[in-house]
C-alpha cells in the first residue's frame, strides 16, 4: 500500500511551501514534490498541449507554463480539459515515488498544493505552511507582478488558507521572517521524529 509513511504538505499559492520544503529536506526530510513531477509530465506532453492548446503554447518541445496559466486560469473548460489529462499521469507517478519511499519505513513528505481540494490521496496526515490572507496577497503580488485583482483571481481558485490550517494535522506558521520558520520548520522535524524514531 502506497502512503503508508507519508505526509501531505500543502498550503496555498505564496504561503512559502516551496521554502518549507527546501528547508525539510536540508533538515533530512524527503520530500516528493508534486510541482516538479507535474513540470516534468507537461514537458513531456509538449505534444498532447500543441494539440489540445495550440502550437504558440510550445517553445522548442518545452510547454511555455506562463502563457498556458492565463488560459488555465480564466477558462474553467480549458483547466478541465488539462488537469483530466494531467492528473491521474501525477498521481501515478507519486504513487510509484510513494511505495519506494515506503521502504524506508520512516514519514516523507509530499508537497501537494491542492490536497485538500482534490481529496485524491488516501494520505492521513498534513502540515499546512501557514500565512494569513493578506500576507499571502501581499507576497503573490510582491513575487509575481500580478495586480491585486488578478492575484486574488489565482487565490480564490483555492480553498481559503484557514480553511485547509483548520484541517491539518500540523501547521507550520510562516507569517514572519526567515528565521521564524526555519525555526518552525525544526521543531516540525523534531516533533517527527520523537513521534517515530
Amino acid at each position: 500500500m502506497a502512503y503508508k509513511y507519508a505526509i501531505a504538505l500543502t498550503g496555498g499559492i505564496a504561503t512559502g511551501k516551496s521554502t518549507v520544503a527546501s528547508l525539510l529536506a536540508l533538515n533530512g526530510m524527503r520530500v516528493i514534490d508534486a510541482d516538479t513531477i507535474s513540470h516534468e509530465i507537461l514537458d513531456e506532453s509538449y505534444l498532447w498541449v500543441e494539440e489540445a492548446f495550440g502550437v504558440e503554447f510550445v517553445n522548442n518541445k518545452k510547454v511555455d507554463r506562463a502563457k498556458l496559466g492565463e488560459i488555465i486560469f480564466n477558462d474553467d473548460d480549458a483547466k478541465k480539459k488539462l488537469e483530466s489529462y494531467l492528473h491521474p499521469k501525477i498521481r501515478s507517478e507519486i504513487e510509484k515515488r510513494s511505495f519506494k519511499q515506503d521502504g524506508f519505513k520512516f514519514p516523507y513528505l509530499i508537497d501537494i498544493p491542492l490536497f485538500f481540494e482534490n481529496n485524491s490521496y488516501d494520505i492521513k496526515t498534513s502540515v499546512v505552511v501557514y500565512t494569513p490572507k493578506d500576507v499571502q496577497l501581499e507576497r503573490f503580488i510582491k513575487r509575481n507582478g500580478y495586480s491585486k485583482e488578478e492575484a486574488l483571481k489565482r487565490i480564490n481558485t483555492q480553498m481559503p488558507i484557514d480553511d485547509k490550517k483548520s484541517k491539518a494535522t500540523w501547521v507550520i506558521d510562516n507569517s514572519k521572517n526567515l528565521k521564524h520558520l526555519q525555526q518552525e520548520v525544526e521543531d516540525f522535524v523534531e516533533i517527527i521524529k520523537s513521534k517515530y524514531l
